[in-house]
């Protein structure tokens, strides 16, 4: 049946229709013929936005990781499930097959239930881009724990949060990772989040760097001997279709993280659908996602879509500048990568290298080429089009985000015309709307407007763990019975959707979605620092950066302001993580602020644009007299 496949144009619009007309039978179909189900549902679909509430498949009955791995058994036992790619490239990659995968997954698995984890605990992983990662996700899954990936780059603080929030029992880490130069200690991360998550009884340390680490005695314990113990074989947990897969954080735009609950019916047809069409997988490509597990990506996109087809997956623990700027051609010539999935940030930096890095590498074997975590600039498609690409490959700018679950918007190779920006079309049983201030739908193309989707679809949230308000207030309050995306958008006159970017105070750097306020919480700790306002400025390589205004205390303003540059961001690297440290930190004598006491951070971004020639009539201000004070200074 062609609507799981689509091959081109004009069966694209076809299957497009079908999936708007009826999407009930649409996705009824989808999920009968390609999946393995221990019960079939009752409704294919029960919805109310207003609540909101959402259930696809009720009633059904199944374990995701027997469609991810058991049922490929017995066709595809000796194929390569997971292609390990490490950091160094003089350590060999490792293959590991689908019986191989059974295998560990299983041991895995029985060793989580031997340490007591039961269905619907949940369970924090907290590991580097090593097989264990995957194996934890599948074995958790396996046995019906929530996992629960926080990506290994955040501070202690932000785990010991996230542990907090979602009441895990167990944390899984290692002795450290391994990044291009650095070795990190994700060990002792852990122990510092541990003295203030007193419900975690154990964790399991996985042995990649053998640094010299503190082992807690009663709650610490090396994964390998109790795997080698373990038994090969674990029945799966009969899952209900509404059941918990797993709770991912995102950046709130106010206060703490949201836990984004996905489960498991829905979420499993659709990024296996997704996986399918966005990258035309056929049976012996090998298909290379060079995203972290720790994001929705590595999930959707890294282990269960593409193990949902079969697929073999790349899983590389380096970055793409080790050993040199040739480190991405050198792994897909070495694997004859067929489908590779990329950020615009990584391609970004790529294209300032020399061109000799690209072109000593024979990348033939390449099909399709995709872009995710922000709308790819025009350059850099050009420069991915035709120096990695060699104008022969579609490239996939896909628009989709942790609360989606998987791609909404994305061309489809060899069916839908690309163009340089434009995320293009909905996939199939995805409807858009454009919305203006009012809260009414723009018909029609060359508009722009909030990006809303009004209806459901299988992979969506259907909640923020333990904060069911906030789920509401957050995505379904904006616009009466719609899902608002946070997005602003452009219709072109054919009907493409170009992203333009956050609407509100979420700030997209090198593709991590980055809260504004959890930021300056952490400056305003500093005891030194009155007031901050943190705001997304233009940035070549990572799309955007941030810039930090800060206003200082009395006792402050004598200090040395390098150092204080420094001491702040060191305590953002403590609070959050590396990745939200401030490109450019300006000390101002106020921040200009309305009548209501609110910080008018729109005119703060003009000018970290530099961008100061239209900034509106600024006389309504209460201290109108900052804003041309922090114009004269600004970096």
């Amino acid at each position: 049946m062609s609507n799981y496949h689509i091959k081109h144009l004009e069966e694209y619009y076809q299957v497009y229709r079908k999936s708007v007309r009826n999407p009930e039978n649409f996705w009824d179909e989808i999920a009968e013929e390609h999946f393995v189900w221990r019960k079939k549902w009752d409704r294919v679909l029960d919805w109310d936005f207003s609540k909101p509430e959402i259930k696809w498949f009720q009633g059904a009955k199944l374990n995701i990781t027997e469609n991810c791995i058991d049922r490929h058994l017995h066709i595809r036992g000796d194929k390569t499930a997971i292609l390990f790619e490490p950091n160094n490239p003089d350590e060999p990659a490792r293959h590991i097959t689908y019986l191989e995968l059974k295998e560990r997954v299983c041991k895995m698995a029985n060793v989580l239930k031997d340490k007591g984890i039961n269905k619907g605990d949940r369970v924090v992983i907290y590991l580097p881009m090593i097989p264990e990662l995957a194996v934890a996700l599948l074995a958790c899954a396996r046995i019906g724990a929530v996992h629960s990936v926080v990506f290994a780059g955040f501070s202690s603080t932000a785990v010991a949060t996230r542990v907090n929030d979602c009441g895990a029992k167990m944390v899984i880490t290692s002795d450290g990772s391994y990044r291009g130069k650095k070795t990190i200690d994700l060990k002792g991360i852990v122990d510092d989040a541990m003295d203030a998550c007193p419900d975690v009884k154990n964790v399991l340390v996985v042995k990649r760097t053998n640094a010299d680490i503190f082992m807690k005695e009663g709650r610490d314990e090396w994964l390998a001997p109790l795997m080698l113990a373990a038994k090969e074989d674990c029945l799966p947990e009969i899952m209900d279709a509404e059941d918990p897969l797993f709770i991912l954080y995102t950046s709130g735009s106010t206060g703490k993280p949201k836990g984004m609950v996905h489960t498991t019916a829905g979420y499993m047809v659709y990024t296996a659908y997704t996986f399918k069409n966005v990258f035309q997988y056929r049976e012996n490509d090998i298909y290379w996602c060079t995203a972290d597990i720790g994001w929705i990506t590595g999930h959707s996109y890294i282990v269960y879509g593409p193990l949902a087809n079969g697929a073999t997956t790349v899983m590389f623990e380096g970055v793409p500048s080790y050993p040199d700027f040739g480190r991405f051609w050198d792994v897909v010539q070495k694997h004859k990568v067929t489908q590779f999935y990329t950020a615009p940030t990584a391609i970004r930096a790529l294209a300032k290298e020399h061109l000799d890095f690209v072109n000593s590498h024979d990348l033939s074997s390449l099909k399709v080429l995709g872009t995710v975590g922000e709308p790819i600039n025009e350059e850099a498609w050009h420069w991915y089009n035709d120096h990695v690409g060699d104008k022969k490959c579609p490239i996939v700018d896909t628009w989709w985000q942790t609360e989606t679950g998987g791609i909404l918007i994305s061309p489809i190779p060899f069916s839908t015309p690309t163009k340089p920006t434009y995320a293009t079309l909905p996939l199939p049983g995805i409807q858009p709307a454009l919305m203006d201030e009012h809260g009414t739908e723009i018909t029609g193309n060359q508009v722009d407007g909030r990006l809303c989707i009004k209806f459901p679809w299988p992979s969506m949230a259907r909640t923020i763990w333990g904060d069911h308000q906030r789920y509401k207030e957050t995505y379904f309050t904006a616009f009466k019975d719609k899902y608002f995306t946070g997005d602003g958008a452009l219709r072109d006159e054919v009907g493409y959707y170009r992203i333009t970017g956050r609407v509100d105070d979420v700030i997209i750097v090198s593709g991590h979605n980055l809260g504004t306020a959890p930021i300056e919480d952490a400056i305003n700790e500093h005891p030194a620092v009155a007031e901050s306002a943190i705001v997304g400025f233009p940035h070549d390589i990572k799309g955007n950066a941030l810039y930090g205004y800060v206003m200082l205390k009395e006792t402050g303003e004598s200090r040395d302001r390098d150092n204080l540059k420094k001491e702040i961001n060191q305590m953002i690297t403590e609070h959050i993580g590396p990745i939200a440290k401030l490109e450019k930190i300006q000390f101002v004598s106020a921040l200009p602020k309305t009548r209501s006491g609110k910080i008018m951070r729109r005119i703060l971004r003009k000018i970290a644009s530099k961008d100061t020639s239209n900034l509106g009539d600024t006389s309504t201000l209460l201290n109108p007299e900052v804003v041309s004070e922090i114009i004269k200074e600004v970096l």
